[in-house]
């Protein structure tokens, strides 16, 4: 089962929204964990040691920093791209999704789009 890291400016409502829906995922806020304003690479950092895959809406400086990781040979646990705007139903659904049936090692040194469909 994935662990989830939403960065800084993760939309609440889809937070709270996957939280009340799906009570037994793992899913932690950067401002719960002490990340409130660090850079990307610190949170990219953070979410690597502690085994969280991040949830973003940030593509464009995200990916650069996370392929830096993967070209310095470091560990990346993955990130989840969520668009801007979205269908919060079916990003909820696919982020409960993802968390239940992928393993750490499937989205590791990767990333994802979502939607998947």
């Amino acid at each position: 089962m994935l662990k989830y890291l939403a960065d800084e400016n993760f939309h609440n409502h889809v937070i709270r929204a996957l939280r009340r829906q799906f009570p037994d995922i793992d899913l932690a806020r950067a401002v719960e964990v002490g990340l409130e304003s660090a850079d990307d690479p610190s949170v990219l950092d953070w979410a690597a040691r502690n085994e969280r895959v991040l949830l973003t809406h940030d593509v464009r400086t995200i990916r650069r920093f996370a392929q830096e990781r993967i070209a310095k040979g470091m560990h990346m646990t993955g990130v989840i791209f969520v668009p801007q705007p979205f269908s919060r139903a079916q990003i909820i659904e696919e982020l409960a999704l993802l968390a239940e049936c992928y393993a750490p090692e499937d989205i590791a040194l990767s990333w994802l789009h979502l939607p998947l469909r």
